[in-house]
């Protein structure tokens, strides 16, 4: 599987309503340390089938990211049936992203 747009319009679906644990990751296009995460994301998306990776754009999605108390990106939310049980700010590697998990 690939990354999921999250977006205010699919957001309770594709997260509160998930039957797995979702990664969401907060990023915006002009951010250089989330184009170093992005492919290590789209990595653990192709090969977790049992994680959902979202991608929520806080250009785009301010609503959103003002819900999580985004205030620095990349920021990476771990959701277990609709509550916050991990988070993290700044680009790590995979290995760091993983233990997340």
């Amino acid at each position: 599987m690939s990354a999921v747009s999250i977006n205010k319009n699919n957001f309770s679906q594709q997260v509160m309503h998930s039957d797995r644990p979702v990664l969401l990751d907060f990023w915006a296009p002009w951010c250089s340390h989330c184009r170093t995460v992005a492919p290590i994301l789209e990595e653990i998306a192709a090969e977790r089938a049992d994680v959902k990776v979202g991608k929520v754009n806080v250009t785009e999605e301010p609503e959103l990211a003002s819900q999580f108390g985004v205030t620095s990106i990349p920021a990476l939310v771990v959701m277990r049936e609709g509550r916050v049980v991990k988070q993290a700010v700044g680009a790590r590697p995979k290995e760091r992203i993983l233990e997340m998990l």
